[in-house]
Parts: structure tokens; sequence; C-alpha cells
């Protein structure tokens, strides 16, 4: 599985007030241009509120 830049993540999820469920997430990355890579990966975390963009970037890292 490719690595997501976590920089470029969070560029990807601007904008976003935390919490925020994997919708969201999804939805926020799209609108900000990520790639398929990237939506890929979101699609794969569980169903749940992220309180902070770190909950995010440590389920991707469980994923990776």
């Amino acid at each position: 599985m490719e690595k997501v830049n976590p920089i470029q993540l969070q560029k990807y999820l601007k904008g976003l007030d935390y919490p925020v469920n994997k919708k969201e997430l999804i939805s926020a990355a799209k609108k900000n241009g990520a790639d398929k890579a990237v939506n890929s990966l979101l699609n794969m975390l569980p169903e749940r509120d992220y309180q902070t963009p770190v909950d995010v970037s440590k389920e991707l890292g469980k994923i990776e």
C-alpha cells in the first residue's frame, strides 16, 4: 500500500472542524483535490469519529 505524506494529507483535509466522521473526511479530501491513492486509503478507514488530524494519521498508519 502506498504511503501518504502526513503534511499533504492535512492539505487535503483542510477546512474540517473536528471531530469528523469518515464520510466528512472523504468529502473534504475530494473537494481539496486528493488523488485516487489518498481517496482509496480514506475509504479503508473504520467508521468512527476522528477527534483530531493526528487520529486520522494514526489510523492510516495502521492501514499502510
